[in-house]
């Protein structure tokens, strides 16, 4: 279930931002269907409306303001954090051990790493 909820909680603050689940379902890569049973699923288990729907419109309620408040910085957080880790990932880092006779240490490797 804790699944569910995350990619639900994500769905709604897509939707949330870009005021329509057609735009939301776009960006994200899902059927505008997909994206609205999630949402509604999602409310559905809470017992609360999160969002207004109109024909023209979609915005978040009082309590959907709220949820949105708290739990979007979390998930921009991570996303944050991910970008990171795969820009780390593209760069060496660690302990280099070099085992070498001490001729080749001195004329060779120390040298270079002097600078």
């Amino acid at each position: 279930m804790l699944r569910e909820n995350v990619v639900d909680l994500m769905s709604f603050v897509v939707v949330a931002r870009v005021g329509s689940f057609t735009r939301a379902a776009a960006q994200i890569g899902v059927s505008q269907s997909a994206l609205s049973h999630a949402v509604r699923g999602l409310e559905e288990r809470l017992g609360i409306r999160l969002l207004m729907r109109t024909t023209r419109r979609v915005s978040p309620t009082t309590e959907g303001e709220r949820v949105l408040e708290r739990i979007a910085p979390h998930f921009a957080e991570i996303e944050n954090e991910l970008e990171a880790l795969v820009e780390m990932r593209d760069r060496p880092a660690g302990t280099i051990r070099i085992t070498a006779t001490d001729h080749a240490a001195d004329t060779v490797i120390w040298p270079k790493l002097a600078p």
